[in-house]
């Protein structure tokens, strides 16, 4: 990407990543987060002001942490991801505490002189394609006044 610097174009920036569709998330080096939009404010259930400057560890659950953080380290110390760019599907651990499955997607952020500066993830809840009709089928429903709204949750299946 590429962009002059200036403050109506960092003003853009920050529009379109805080009005971007997905949860998007950058974390330094050390795994602090440094960047939560709204939608993952959404996602996730914690306001910006309550995640800016915590660790990841906030939204993973406790059986992930091992792995993430030695997945992280290496991604940060090669200055890739494991997986590319590919959307992966895991756990995640919303404010609320209920069971959150999420499509996650990883990057390594560098400076402009190519140094790994953090990470950064894109991500949504996952949504089974079965379970997705179901739901799509029952907001058709309540949009019609048939049925009480409904929750946007993974089946515990």
């Amino acid at each position: 990407m590429s962009f002059s610097i200036s403050d109506s174009n960092l003003e853009v920036f920050r529009l379109v990543v805080d009005q971007a569709p997905d949860a998007i998330i950058f974390a330094d080096r050390q795994g602090m987060i440094q960047v939560w939009n709204k939608a993952a404010a959404d996602l996730f259930g914690f306001p910006a002001d309550e995640v800016i400057g915590l660790s990841l560890d906030i939204i993973i659950p406790e059986h992930l942490r091992h792995a993430h953080w030695e997945g992280f380290g290496r991604a940060v110390a090669s200055g890739h991801t494991k997986h590319g760019r590919r959307a992966l599907k895991t756990r995640a651990t919303p404010k609320d505490g209920r069971r959150l499955y999420v499509s996650l997607a990883f990057s390594v952020v560098n400076d402009r002189d190519g140094k790994v500066i953090g990470a950064m993830a894109t991500a949504r809840e996952f949504i089974e394609e079965p379970y997705a009709q179901k739901v799509l089928a029952a907001e058709e429903r309540q949009r019609k006044g048939v049925e009480a709204p409904i929750r946007h949750t993974t089946p515990l299946s």
